[in-house]
């Protein structure tokens, strides 16, 4: 776990410093892989899609534990794997891209490039705030917990999953398509109820567990797979709502795209930070026992 910690760090100081390092993926390789199993359809083409490299993933990083400076070769292709999942744009940078905008057509250019399934983004406080908590979720939090789970075979598992099932550019049927939504459904399902309780922790407790209580009542059956995680959303955008009314609350606050961009990122921030405090405890913990 202090190798997992060590490379989670090192890749978003990394993306900080460079975020030009998100863009590095392979997705010309994913693609013509899947053309290449045409015949295959349904969860059969996406286990196959997604399983052979998760395996030969987890059989590196098996590798590297016997390899000269076994840690250290383990910590770069652990740090490597995460770079690549983390993609293919950093999600502070796109943060920034659009605050740094100088005009309106600016911002809401900038702001498309926060949407994970191609899905175009509203210039209004909510869809913005929308598109900033499923962005958080999947390139950043979803990659980190799965990572710190399971290893680079986890992270990698839930990068596959989720650009098979939201890149709508992907040469898929639609039967394997939205076989591969439903497992990126299914593993976005537990960061996302992990990132909610954070929120409340970090945040404005009964406003975001209001919210997710509302959404509880109204979810039907098999909505872990079936649905994205709105939740998420729905307790996000509640939580900025009431930091905003903390403060002077003035209409046109409440309906700033980039005050709850601005927000919403500081909140993301202190839920980024409370995930790594609890991992450094276990890592402790563990030294200690």
């Amino acid at each position: 776990m202090a190798i997992r910690l060590l490379a989670a760090l090192l890749a978003l100081g990394l993306l900080h410093l460079l975020p030009s390092l998100a863009r590095w993926h392979t997705d010309g390789v994913l693609r013509r892989w899947s053309r290449a199993l045409r015949e295959l359809t349904g969860a059969g083409r996406v286990a196959v899609l997604v399983g052979v490299p998760v395996a030969i993933v987890l059989a590196v990083t098996v590798a590297l534990q016997h390899a000269w400076l076994g840690d250290l070769a383990r910590l770069a292709f652990a740090v490597a794997v995460l770079l690549l999942c983390f993609g293919p744009r950093a999600f502070e940078s796109d943060l920034e891209a659009v605050l740094g905008a100088s005009d309106r057509p600016g911002r809401e250019t900038a702001a498309q490039a926060l949407s994970e399934d191609g899905e175009p983004v509203a210039w209004t406080a909510h869809a913005l705030g929308e598109a900033i908590a499923f962005a958080a979720l999947r390139r950043r939090f979803g990659v980190l917990l799965w990572f710190f789970l399971l290893g680079p075979a986890g992270a990698l598992l839930y990068y596959l999953a989720r650009r098979l099932g939201r890149d709508e550019s992907m040469p898929l049927d639609e039967t394997s398509r939205e076989s591969a939504r439903r497992l990126g459904n299914a593993l976005d399902w537990i960061p996302a109820q992990l990132l909610v309780f954070t929120l409340a922790v970090v945040g404005h407790w009964d406003a975001v567990l209001a919210a997710w209580q509302r959404w509880r009542t109204q979810a039907g059956a098999g909505h872990w797979y079936r649905e994205e995680p709105r939740f998420l959303a729905e307790a996000a955008c509640a939580d900025i709502a009431v930091e905003i009314e903390a403060g002077d609350g003035y209409a046109e606050e409440r309906s700033d795209p980039l005050l709850e961009l601005v927000r919403m990122r500081s909140a993301f921030l202190r839920a980024l930070v409370a995930w790594m405090s609890v991992v450094a405890l276990v890592v402790m913990g563990g030294w200690l026992t």
